[in-house]
């Protein structure tokens, strides 16, 4: 998952030398941070958010096999 995230990023940003993903897991949730330069924050997120709930979407998709709970966040 961490690499689909970093390939759909890297797809939508002007700088993708600047993407890098984190991942983070406990015992619930398994935490997915997506880092970008500022000026490609717009781009990531989308009009209403509608690009990062995409990217949500997908990921989910591909952690059906997952017991646990997948979030991704977006940060700078």
């Amino acid at each position: 998952m961490k690499d689909l995230v970093e390939l759909i990023a890297k797809a939508l940003v002007d700088h993708p030398e600047q993407v890098s993903v984190e991942r983070f897991e406990d015992e619930r949730t398994i935490t997915i941070e997506l880092h970008v330069a500022a000026e490609d924050m717009g781009k990531v997120i989308g009009k209403q958010g509608r690009i990062a709930k995409a990217i949500r979407t997908v990921v989910n998709a591909a952690a059906t096999g997952e017991k646990k709970r997948v979030l991704v966040e977006i940060v700078q």
